[in-house]
């Protein structure tokens, strides 16, 4: 039913589209601008469509939890009825995690799942909820997940990089991974009958990964943990999960290294620098072809080739149109895939410069993401403690992550638009 609904509002996003490309191609084909009612219709459509997508990511993201609860339940109907107990037991101790009914402080970790395959770079990072508390034993596998799916989908909703297909490696330690990489190709050369044959060998480097550590600590008060009429979960999940994925993510895009991660915009080279004056620094049509075709063939033509902008950037490609009237900007007509800029997919990212006049700004970057590796050590920890803050009667938590990310190839596979300086 939900699939059907959202399908439902897809074609509802797609009709609100075909009005708004009605409206600028009526004015591109008459070489004008917007009038203020075309204008007003415009921007009517794309408010529309914005409101769309907020009630389609919300359905598809409860119909995924609604399947892995019935996963869950179905793997525990088939089990015999002592394993069923003590996968009851398991999940009793689990809910006394946050209202501190037993014990000692209980560390929960979530480490990285095997069932992460066939799904994408940032599908596999949903998967990294597999917990860890005492003894390994039947059905921990089946301990409820909405906490951990909705942290997990946090981080990834906050960083547009991490939906573009980066290369992502999990590693177990934080001690430094080196990749090498090509710094330069063999070249032939002709030569003459019966003459000395150059010789030509290709240049080797090697990028260092390390292990940024990043953090968040919760102050929780004692009466909403035993309210248990408060959905602490969900509360903790949005803090901590939109925390360290801003920053994590805004390191990714323009982390400085050395004492953070090496964020792609500072390694990407430039493309195309634009031309137009007065437009404020906006790409033109021309200048996103342009930065299209600077990537070469090998790059611009593998899956994980994507545009990235801020999400105000992305609306102006909305208004942009080519030679034939035709809008550059196209809606997904799949759910749950990105929309299309000259028909590759488009991520947002709000960590991604303004549109803005200047040398120093570079709003669009196109290319080949998964020359862009992002480490992930271990799983994201979430802990609990009820000492640190005895004396006030508060319960600490606190969520760390260890991470970074590096270029690897950083001769062109992904290129960046440098804005003009007037």
């Amino acid at each position: 039913m939900a699939s059907e609904l959202a399908k439902t509002l897809r074609d509802r996003r797609l009709h609100a589209w075909e009005e708004a490309k009605v409206v600028i191609q009526a004015a591109a084909d008459e070489k004008r601008s917007l009038n203020s009612e075309e204008q007003g219709k415009y921007e009517a459509c794309m408010v529309e469509i914005d409101d769309l997508d907020v009630r389609i990511k919300e359905i598809l993201d409860r119909e995924e939890r609604s399947k892995d609860a019935d996963r869950a339940f179905d793997r525990l109907a088939g089990m015999p009825r002592d394993e069923r107990a003590v996968a009851s037991q398991v999940n009793d101790q689990l809910r006394a995690l946050v209202r501190r009914e037993h014990g000692p402080r209980v560390e929960t970790e979530i480490m990285p799942s095997p069932r992460a395959k066939g799904l994408g770079t940032a599908a596999r990072l949903n998967e990294l909820r597999t917990l860890s508390t005492t003894a390994a034993s039947v059905g921990l596998n089946l301990v409820p997940t909405d906490f951990y799916d909705q942290l997990i989908s946090h981080l990834i909703e906050v960083s547009g990089v991490m939906q573009a297909g980066p290369t992502v490696v999990h590693t177990d330690g934080g001690e430094p991974l080196q990749i090498p990489k090509t710094t330069s190709h063999s070249s032939a050369a002709s030569a003459a009958q019966a003459g000395t044959i150059p010789s030509s060998d290709p240049a080797f480097g090697l990028v260092t990964l390390n292990s940024y550590k990043y953090g968040i600590l919760l102050q929780v008060a004692r009466e909403l943990i035993d309210d248990g009429g408060v959905d602490l979960l969900s509360y903790l999940a949005m803090q901590a999960g939109r925390a360290i994925g801003n920053k994590f993510g805004s390191d990714l895009v323009t982390g400085a290294g050395s004492t953070q991660p090496t964020g792609f915009l500072g390694s990407a080279s430039v493309g195309v620098t634009g031309a137009t004056t007065g437009k404020g620094g906006a790409p033109q049509y021309a200048d996103l072809v342009n930065l299209e075709y600077s990537v070469i063939a090998p790059y611009r033509q593998s899956r994980s080739c994507y545009w990235i902008a801020k999400d105000a950037t992305i609306g102006g490609f909305r208004l942009i149109v080519d030679g034939n009237a035709r809008p550059i900007w196209e809606p997904s007509a799949v759910l749950g895939s990105p929309d299309l800029l000259l028909g590759k997919p488009l991520v947002a990212d709000p960590f991604m410069p303004a549109v803005a006049t200047g040398s120093t700004v570079f709003s669009v970057a196109f290319g080949d993401f998964s020359q862009f590796f992002v480490r992930l050590v271990g799983g994201v920890r979430f802990e609990r403690s009820d000492d640190f803050l005895f004396n006030q009667d508060l319960v600490a938590f606190r969520c760390l992550l260890r991470g970074d990310g590096a270029m690897v190839d950083t001769t062109g596979a992904i290129k960046k638009y440098q804005a003009p300086t007037a």
